[in-house]
Order: C-alpha cells, then sequence, then structure tokens
C-alpha cells in the first residue's frame, strides 16, 4: 500500500500571529500562497492518487497551488473547533488560565454551533478520516493519499494513526506549508517523515 501524505496549509494572517483559527475562514497571506506553490515540486515526487481536502478556504487554496488536482472536501477534517478560544492567542488565554493545555483542557464554549471539541472528539474525528484513508490506500493500488488540512487535526491525526490517545498529537510540531509522510514498516504504522519544508 502507499503512504499518507500530510500537507498543512499555507500562512494565514492568524496563523502568523499565532491565534487560534478553526471555523474562522482565513484566506492565505501572499507568504502562505507561496508556501502553497512551493510544495509542489515536493509532491510531485509522491504517486499521489487521491487527495482529500478539509472545507476551509485556506486548505483547498493549498491544494490548488500545490497542484493537487480534484481534491474531495472531507467535512470531517476541519481544524479541532476552538469554540471561545477562536481568534484568540495561548499567551492571551494564559493571562486568565495560566496553566492552562489545550491537549489536557480543551476549550471554552463559543458562540451558537461552536462549543468547542475535547481532544477525544477530535480523535474520533480523526478516527473516521483514517477508516476513509484506510479504504482510499487499498484501492489506490500502491499510489499515495495526501490529506491537505490543519495543524492540531494532522497532529491528532498522527497520534492516532500511530495507535496514541490524541492528546498525543501534542507532541508533534506542525509548521505552515509543510509536508509529512506515514507509512508502515513490517506491518506497523510508523512516521516516515515529519514537517518537511522544500528545499529552496
Amino acid at each position: 500500500m502507499g503512504d499518507v501524505i500530510l500537507v498543512r496549509h499555507g500562512a494565514t494572517d492568524w496563523s502568523e500571529a499565532g491565534r487560534h483559527t478553526s471555523y474562522t475562514d482565513r484566506p492565505l497571506t501572499a507568504n502562505g500562497e507561496r508556501q502553497a506553490r512551493a510544495l509542489a515540486g515536493m509532491l510531485a515526487e509522491h504517486p499521489v492518487a487521491v487527495t482529500l481536502c478539509s472545507p476551509m478556504l485556506r486548505a483547498r487554496t493549498t491544494a490548488g497551488l500545490a497542484g493537487l488536482e480534484n481534491a474531495r472536501i472531507v467535512e470531517d477534517m476541519h481544524e479541532w473547533d476552538y469554540g471561545g478560544y477562536e481568534g484568540i492567542t495561548t499567551a492571551e488565554i494564559h493571562r486568565t488560565r495560566p496553566d492552562w493545555d489545550l491537549w489536557t483542557d480543551g476549550v471554552v464554549p463559543g458562540p451558537d454551533g461552536h462549543v468547542g471539541e475535547t481532544p477525544e472528539e477530535i480523535g474520533a474525528r480523526a478516527d473516521r478520516v483514517l477508516a476513509v484513508v484506510d479504504k482510499e490506500l487499498r484501492a489506490a493500488d500502491g499510489g499515495d493519499v495526501a490529506l491537505v488540512a490543519h495543524a492540531h487535526f494532522l497532529r491528532v491525526l498522527t497520534a492516532r494513526y500511530l495507535g496514541l490517545p490524541a492528546a498525543s498529537g501534542s507532541l508533534f510540531m506542525l509548521a505552515t506549508g509543510t509536508i509529512s509522510r506515514l507509512g508502515v514498516e513490517h506491518d506497523k504504522h510508523a512516521m516516515a517523515a515529519w514537517n518537511e519544508r522544500p528545499r529552496t
């Protein structure tokens, strides 16, 4: 079977400022567009058979600029719903909750429709996506499946792929405009590459 290629979208103004961004649909900055275009060469080295993409604009734009055509939107691939912490930086949260940790504490409720998610809830979403990925890999005849999405979601998905709890996604730093690769070694899920930037 092929590998799972993880693509984190290019930078937005909020990601550059460290603001939690889930359901707010920020476009890529000029820098983010450059990052996305720069991924095309790296992705061309992989036999990508299927691309699955978050519904958010920043992910869809990245897929297109990176040359991943015919990306299929998967609703479950949206970013962690940060609830009441949407648009707020970790430093701002720490002013009132100095010991707060997203991975263990989750978030506070936000506006209607965005009560926020626990690590377990986003982990369940990641598991559903992995079930789709497994099906696609089996049908891809050795081709890879690319996932274009968001930092926290992809970190949780990686943890679940490796058989770890969702909160273990905290162990994997993931920058904008990067590619990572998950594979299989000796019949066990393994990380093959992580947080790789295009060579300049």
